[in-house]
Parts: structure tokens; sequence; C-alpha cells
């Protein structure tokens, strides 16, 4: 794993949404929820997670797909492109000092490695999760902990 940029850039399939984030993420981590999988149509989705505030919209404008949840009842606003569909990154009615990039849609995916697990409980059964990654059934109280972990992360 290499060291993260200073800065990165990304943007949607078709290029009509670009932005730019600055500095460290807080953290990298895989989603194994039933969400996810549909959205990706994967069997994972993965989450860079940033402060909100060192994210830049360089062009384009993003719709914005409103879900709430129904275990607690907060909501996530998928930022998409309008045109082809990519889900670009998302925010969260919880933590509105946090976005969750979408991190397939970096330019550069070379530096990426997550730091842990969330929702295995809900895992497809053929995915092999790393045993020396941190790994919650659901969705961690706190992101504290997988906060802490990418922080502790050995670089290159």
């Amino acid at each position: 794993m290499s060291n993260v940029p200073a800065t990165y850039e990304g943007g949607c399939l078709c290029g009509a949404i670009r932005y730019r984030c600055e500095g460290e993420p807080l953290t990298l981590y895989t989603c194994h929820c039933t969400d996810c999988q549909r959205q990706t149509g994967a069997a994972f989705g993965m989450s860079l997670m940033v402060l909100r505030e060192k994210l830049q919209l360089l062009s384009g404008t993003p719709v914005t797909y409103t879900k709430r949840m129904p275990d607690d009842g907060r909501e996530k606003y998928a930022k998409l492109c309008g045109t082809c569909g990519s889900r670009v990154w998302v925010e969260f009615s919880v933590a509105p000092a946090v976005a969750n990039i979408k991190p397939g849609t970096l330019d550069d995916t070379g530096w990426l490695k997550p730091i842990g697990h969330i929702w295995t409980s809900s895992a497809q059964p053929w995915v092999k999760i790393p045993d020396d990654e941190l790994c919650f059934a659901g969705q961690p109280a706190s992101m504290l902990p997988l906060i802490e972990a990418w922080q502790k992360r050995p670089r290159s």
C-alpha cells in the first residue's frame, strides 16, 4: 500500500461530475450490507470517509437520492451523476461533518486498502475477510475504531 496522496481527484463514469479532496482520509472500510450490495451490484461497497469541508466539487451538479435507514431513522444522502448514475459520495444526517467517497470513483486507486469491514453478518458466504482486519457484524455504534485503525496502519 502506498501513502495517501496529499490531494486526490475523481469523478463519475461519464466525467460530468468531478471532485477533489485534500488531506488524509479518516478511514477506508468495506461494507457488506444488503443496501451496498444492491447499490454496487457486487458483494460489498467501499467507503473512504473524509471531512466534508475537504471535499470540493469541481464540475457538474450531483443528484441527491435520500434513503432513510429502517433501524434508527437516520438518513443518508447519496450524491449521484444524473447522466450515468454513478454514486460518487454519500453524506449523512447524523454526521454532517463527514462524507464517504466511493473510492472506485478516484482517478488513482492504487493506494487503497480497507482497514476493516462492517455488516459482516450480511457478507456473501464466499467472501474471505482477513483475520487481522476489524470486523463488525452490523453498524458500529461509533466509527472511531475504524478511524483509529486507519491512523495506526502501516505505511510504505
